[in-house]
C-alpha cells in the first residue's frame, strides 16, 4: 500500500523553533558565566593584593534563595484566624495554605509554593493552639478551627 508524504508537521517545526531558542539561552549563560568568572577573577586579584597569604579556596560559593512566603513577619497568624472566622468548618493547615495563597492572588497554587506556605501556617497553628485556635477531634491531618467556635 502506497504510503502518502506530508509535507508540513506544525509539531516538528514547533520542536525546532524550541531547539533554536534553547540554544540561544545556553549561550547566553555561557556568555555571562564568563563575565561572573572575569569578575570573580578580579575580586581575588585584590583580595591577594590585601593580603597575600589569604587562602582563596577557603571562600565557599553561596546561593540566594527567594523568600518562601509572600506574608510579612507577624501577617500569617492574623490572616489565618481571619480565614478560620470566615470558614463554614474545620480546616487543615494544607487548605488555609491554599486559601491564603488564594488571598494574594495565586488562583491556582503549585505544590511547592503550598507546601511552603504550610511550612509557615502550620507552626503558627501550633503556636496558638489552646489560646486563638483549637484542634478538633483526632486523627490525622489535624482540623483546627477559632478557639471557642
Amino acid at each position: 500500500m502506497p504510503r502518502a508524504e506530508i509535507s508540513y508537521v506544525p509539531a516538528v517545526d514547533a520542536l525546532t523553533r524550541l531547539h533554536a531558542e534553547l540554544g540561544g539561552k545556553i549561550k547566553d549563560n555561557r556568555n555571562e558565566a564568563k563575565r561572573l568568572a572575569d569578575m570573580m577573577r578580579h575580586v581575588e586579584a585584590v583580595l591577594k593584593m590585601l593580603r597575600p597569604e589569604f587562602d582563596l579556596k577557603s571562600i565557599a560559593a553561596r546561593r540566594r534563595y527567594k523568600a518562601a512566603s509572600p506574608y510579612k513577619r507577624g501577617e500569617v497568624s492574623r490572616t489565618v484566624l481571619a480565614i478560620l472566622r470566615d470558614a463554614p468548618g474545620p480546616l487543615t493547615a494544607r487548605e488555609i495554605s491554599v486559601l491564603m495563597l488564594q488571598r494574594k492572588g495565586i488562583e491556582n497554587p503549585r505544590t511547592p509554593a503550598i507546601r511552603a506556605m504550610f511550612g509557615a501556617v502550620n507552626p503558627s497553628l501550633r503556636n496558638h493552639e489552646g489560646k486563638t485556635v483549637e484542634r478538633v477531634g483526632q486523627g490525622m491531618p489535624a482540623r483546627w478551627r477559632v478557639a471557642g467556635a
